[in-house]
């Protein structure tokens, strides 16, 4: 079983009991339920933006601890006041050290935040709205592409925009009429290798018209620069800010670089 078996198992142990413990009416009552949708393919596109994600994110199967000493609303506010394009924020407590008061506390800032998890079920999506998310992840390394289709059409029917995580060509079946953005994942969920090729060799294949976003081991101001080339809007960094003892200057001192850039 590989690390993507073990944490899908888990998760949904994790969403049976969340739903014992919290019903839907429950999370529908939350007072972020109804609050107005940002968008994130709206700020994407945006040209006065950056056109990156940033991420809050703690530890992963993969690094182990990267940065447990920090405070989520301080990170998250350095990112927008620097020109971070959303908010990436991981909710998963167990393998990735998050949590949904994590994305509540967040939501001080007025720039779309997406719920990074691992959305097997509708009631995560209720729970993602209630909680202040915008956006939500389907990742097709864990859903079929009927799976896909569906919880897409849930979460738009709630409002909420969609990123559709890819990382092999197999998985370009998963694209469908729901899902406008199309993220490319540089790391393999299986066996947590990072090929940064992988976003360029993809894009050329995913149907036209979809916003693109590359994914995970972004480190380099060219990489981004090449990337945008090749047709990405956006771009998710997480672990080359949250590394440092300061995420949030870290990520200005990005953004000021690419900035100067042509």
């Amino acid at each position: 079983m590989n690390i993507l078996d073990k944490i899908i198992e888990h998760k949904r142990v994790e969403v049976a009991q969340r739903k014992e413990a919290v019903p839907v009416a429950q999370l529908e009552s939350s007072p972020l339920f109804t609050r107005r949708v940002l968008s994130l393919k709206q700020f994407l596109t945006d040209p006065s933006r950056t056109g990156i994600i940033a991420e809050f994110k703690r530890r992963s199967p993969s690094k182990g601890v990267i940065n447990d000493q920090v405070d989520v609303a301080t990170v998250t506010k350095g990112y927008a006041a620097a020109g971070a394009s959303c908010l990436s924020v991981l909710t998963d407590p167990v393998f990735f050290g998050g949590s949904s008061d994590d994305l509540q506390r967040a939501r001080v800032n007025e720039i779309p935040i997406l719920r990074k998890d691992f959305i097997i079920d509708e009631y995560q999506i209720i729970e993602a709205k209630a909680i202040g998310a915008d956006v939500i992840l389907l990742i097709a390394a864990c859903l079929t592409p009927e799976e896909v289709q569906r919880l897409a059409e849930f979460a738009r029917g709630l409002g909420l925009e969609v990123l559709l995580e890819i990382h092999n060509e197999d998985e370009l079946e998963h694209i469908c009429e729901a899902t406008e953005m199309v993220g490319v994942n540089n790391r393999d969920l299986k066996t947590f290798t990072v090929d940064i090729q992988r976003s360029i060799d993809l894009s050329k294949k995913i149907p036209e018209g979809k916003i693109l976003v590359a994914e995970s081991g972004i480190s380099k101001i060219e990489t981004i620069l090449h990337m945008k080339d090749a047709g990405f809007t956006g771009f998710l960094i997480g672990e080359n800010f949250m590394k440092e003892k300061d995420p949030g200057a870290a990520f200005g001192a990005f953004v000021a670089e690419l900035k100067e850039k042509p």
